[in-house]
């Protein structure tokens, strides 16, 4: 499955709330944009979610601009104020919520079947403000992919969680690994600590033609 943003933008000129993003997120091939603005981030998750539509630009799944069908094939991973469960909640009550939202059994039993398939058992009551960042992505990208009609995840900001970042990374990979499509939004400091390639922001780009246009 291939997520791409085409000079997606919303609103125009300095201090707009997402300045034009292109990026590529496929199987295989994990995508990665840096957002520096204070509510850039949530925005371009929003946008590359299918959530917000881009005022410029488009949003592509498989070459196609249905909002609906990105909405339904991609999750939003703790996205600040959108997707983000509580810090005060331990990692049991996290699982139990998210298992119900994706309608499976939500007892005790199969709350800790879930957490010790992920090797946090140590881990049960810890508050989630207190989990390491890696196995913060790992708990939430794990339980997003719950739902079967979910084949991509937009990573928000797992930076400002602290931590290694070469170890959510090993998250990140493992997932695509899995034929997952896995675009991370983060910081220019974030993918250099890691010495990934730093993404462009495309800031004279045309929008798309017509065709992909998604209004």
């Amino acid at each position: 499955m291939r997520l791409e943003l085409v000079a997606a933008a919303v609103g125009d000129g300095p201090g707009a709330p997402l300045a034009p993003l292109s990026v590529v997120a496929d199987r295989g091939r994990p995508g990665f944009v840096a957002v520096e603005t204070e509510n850039g981030p949530t925005v371009a998750s929003l946008v590359a979610g299918g959530r917000m539509s881009p005022d410029h630009g488009g949003v592509l799944l498989d070459g196609s601009d249905d909002a609906a069908a990105i909405r339904a094939s991609v999750a939003l991973v703790d996205t600040p104020g959108v997707a983000e469960p509580f810090g005060s909640l331990t990692v049991a009550q996290v699982v139990r919520e998210e298992l119900a939202l994706a309608g499976l059994r939500s007892d005790r039993a199969s709350v800790a079947l879930l957490i010790g398939s992920l090797g946090l058992d140590e881990h049960r009551r810890t508050r989630l403000h207190s989990l390491p960042t890696d196995r913060r992505v790992r708990l939430l990208a794990e339980l997003a992919v719950l739902r079967p009609e979910v084949r991509g995840l937009v990573l928000t900001t797992p930076e400002r969680h602290g931590g290694d970042v070469a170890a959510w990374l090993e998250v990140v990979r493992d997932l695509v690994d899995r034929d997952y499509t896995v675009l991370t939004v983060t910081s220019y400091a974030a993918l250099a600590q890691a010495s990934l390639p730093l993404p462009d922001v495309d800031d004279d780009a045309p929008s798309p033609t017509p065709e992909s246009d998604p209004s």
